[in-house]
């Protein structure tokens, strides 16, 4: 069993930035491939980014240039750094990790708003 909890999230004007970070409570993280979703308001569940045990990173289209995924292996985290941050943006993002099976943390809310 893994526990995953974020943290980051809150209220921000556009244009703003934000740094999301996701604890995880597994004692082989790096093991683990980690991901940031987004769960926006009557809209499907979406990847936002994610980032492999490798190190290798996968961006959704319309957050790619302005949002960043990185882990820190020796502290179990994994950080999203979002700027140029837009209304579109807007939801509830989830920390997931996988390996043989799906974890997920329950989200931290980030609202863009003027």
């Amino acid at each position: 069993q893994v526990q995953l909890v974020e943290s980051g999230g809150g209220l921000v004007q556009p244009g703003g930035s934000l740094r999301l970070s996701c604890a995880a409570s597994a004692s082989i993280f790096r093991m683990y491939d980690m991901g940031w979703y987004r769960q926006a308001p009557g809209k499907q569940r979406e990847l936002v980014a994610s980032i492999t045990t490798g190190g290798s990173t996968n961006y959704a289209g319309s957050v790619k240039g302005r949002f960043t995924i990185s882990r820190d292996n020796a502290k179990n985290t994994v950080y999203l750094q979002m700027n140029s941050l837009n209304p579109e943006d807007t939801g509830v993002y989830l920390c997931n990790a996988v390996r043989y099976y799906s974890y997920w943390g329950q989200g931290t809310q980030v609202t863009v708003s003027s």
